[in-house]
């Protein structure tokens, strides 16, 4: 439970500033620029709460991987989108290589402390 609050928090204040400064809930529908400084500190915070959990030697769980991956399809999606509606991604693209760097980097350390017990 408390690894489901210390992850949740980064997203609501991400949707909640979503919702004070562009007046919608859908982080789809937002132009290149609004859309990246969401998305940025959405991943930042993110990451920030995986590394606190790391530095009190939690494990990551699956409630992890599935912050992970929700995060990394709302990219994909906005990625898709981006392109279908023929904009610059250049950005986002270089975002969502670095996001899945990580997270193969955190998933192989989990597989090797899995192994190791």
């Amino acid at each position: 439970m408390k690894k489901i609050i210390i992850h949740s928090i980064p997203i609501l204040i991400g949707f909640i500033g979503l919702a004070i400064f562009y007046h919608t809930m859908n982080p789809i529908i937002l132009r290149g620029p609004d859309f990246l400084k969401f998305y940025f500190s959405l991943v930042i915070g993110f990451y920030l709460s995986v590394i606190y959990l790391k530095f009190f030697k939690e494990r990551l769980s699956e409630i992890t991987l599935c912050f992970m991956i929700f995060i990394f399809l709302l990219g994909v999606v906005k990625l898709f989108r981006g392109l279908s509606l023929d904009r610059p991604v250049g950005i986002l693209f270089s975002i969502l290589v670095i996001e899945a760097i990580v997270n193969m980097i955190f998933m192989s350390t989990e597989f090797k402390d899995k192994i190791k017990r």
